[in-house]
């Protein structure tokens, strides 16, 4: 028993030798300030090492990780707020790369329709969707990517000015794009608008090549090289895409596109299922990013995007989840183990799409297809400050032996515990600090009312 007792006391002063004595010490030795100190952490940096501290630190002043590293680091700096991860994984936000974020209002309708597209979502699109709808719509889609630990998300729907608010109500990085018309008067205003902000990057939208005419696609592409705007659009994604491109121009998507002068490094092509080998070298000589979207490709039945050729050939490649339309959910955390397994599936080989595979396309790999890697996507001293604190106390992540397996194949969105944008602790403990979650869910069920009876004109 003496043993026994003696053996837990040897233990708990381990414990405070790697976490409080540090803390002592700064205080007698002097030390930096901070605003933010993760501690007792297992973390999972993503950096070009693919580093991992156990236990270990993460440090935020402002905006910015000043510090990442063994225990120890966090004596080096005093902070204003210390958040205990209680062992669990730290890692950097993960980045949707395609979704619409309003759609949220009409989760759980048009499912198992057939080409929904253009007999369901379409037309109750056009009765419904209006600035006050898209605000709430996004608020409400936005709150589950925070809940989730999504950190930056790239938009693509109407009235891009709703979304914007959202995001910067709530705390959230968002690349939000404006839908290129023939009139391109409101689009350079909402850049303007926005340019500046720290969390709004604005982008250029373009719904497909079969969904925009070849005038808007090569303005969208003059415009995007005059002012270094990143373009979203979903390409490759339809079958009958592919007919109606082949019979007017004898080309495939990605082939019609560079013809018009799309292709470049500030392209996210999102979906691409439907790649020749041609397509993918295309894609990698001009850069392009590629937003992979596995649950709602898969829902929809249409197909598993190559994406192996793709990594192996280099093209960058990050995760969306699409609209809460198709895949129903947004967040990338329940994303994981689907990219896995499907891959494994379509190509007969276990092996492939390790877990830490996975995890980088959530995350760096995000932040490569949108070219914010210099920025986003690891935790490394002096990027922006976008963290993720994932508890490992439930029953499906305990025992703990590797911590990307954790994440891909044990891992929900309820055990997101905190979630920080830019330095910002947007939900902590499990409570987003930014809005009321509760008024936010009451006003899309109010708005869901209206929407409930003309959907079920459209059955």
């Amino acid at each position: 028993m003496l043993h026994s007792m003696r053996r837990r006391n040897c233990g708990r002063w381990t414990f405070a030798a790697a976490f409080l004595l540090p803390l002592l010490v700064a205080r007698v030795m002097g030390a930096e300030k901070a605003d933010i100190v993760v501690t007792n952490a297992l973390v999972v940096t993503m950096n070009a090492q693919r580093e991992v501290f156990s236990p270990g630190a993460v440090v935020i002043r402002g905006e910015r990780i000043v510090a990442v590293g063994p225990a120890p680091i966090a004596g080096k700096f005093t902070a204003t707020r210390t958040i205990d991860a209680a062992g669990g994984i730290v890692m950097p936000g993960m980045i949707n790369t395609h979704t619409h974020a309003a759609m949220s209002v009409f989760r759980g309708l048009g499912d198992d329709v057939p080409d929904r597209l253009r007999r369901y979502i379409w037309p109750l699109e056009a009765k419904v969707v209006n600035a006050d709808l898209v605000y709430w719509g996004a608020l409400h889609g936005l709150v589950e990517m925070v809940e989730g630990g999504v950190t930056t998300f790239v938009d693509m729907y109407p009235h891009p000015e709703s979304t914007a608010r959202a995001a910067q109500k709530i705390g959230i990085r968002g690349v939000i794009t404006y839908d290129v018309k023939d009139d391109l008067a409101p689009v350079r205003q909402f850049v303007a608008t926005w340019r500046n902000d720290p969390l709004i990057i604005p982008a250029l939208g373009l719904h497909s090549p079969y969904g925009a005419s070849a005038e808007q696609i090569r303005q969208a592409a003059l415009l995007s090289k005059e002012l270094d705007l990143r373009v979203s659009m979903h390409v490759a994604e339809m079958d009958f895409e592919l007919e109606e491109l082949q019979k007017k121009y004898g080309q495939t998507p990605v082939e019609y596109l560079n013809s018009l002068g799309l292709l470049s490094p500030r392209l996210i092509a999102a979906h691409c299922i439907f790649l020749t080998d041609t397509d993918i070298a295309l894609l990698k000589a001009n850069d392009v990013g590629v937003a992979h979207n596995m649950v709602a490709n898969i829902k929809s039945a249409k197909g598993v995007a190559p994406v192996l050729k793709l990594r192996a050939a280099g093209v960058r490649v990050g995760l969306g989840t699409d609209g809460a339309m198709s895949g129903n959910t947004l967040d990338v955390i329940s994303q994981l183990g689907y990219v896995a397994k499907l891959h494994k599936l379509a190509n007969h080989d276990r092996s492939v799409m390790p877990a830490i595979d996975v995890v980088e396309m959530a995350t760096i790999g995000g932040a490569r297809a949108l070219h914010l890697e210099d920025r986003l996507g690891s935790l490394e001293a002096g990027k922006l400050a976008d963290v993720v604190v994932i508890d490992t106390k439930s029953t499906s992540m305990i025992p703990l032996y590797d911590p990307y397996t954790a994440l891909v194949y044990a891992a929900s969105p309820r055990d997101v515990r905190t979630t920080i944008v830019n330095g910002r602790e947007v939900m902590r403990d499990r409570r987003v600090q930014t809005v009321n979650t509760r008024d936010v869910a009451e006003h899309v069920r109010a708005l869901t009312k209206n929407i409930e009876k003309i959907a079920a004109t459209l059955n």
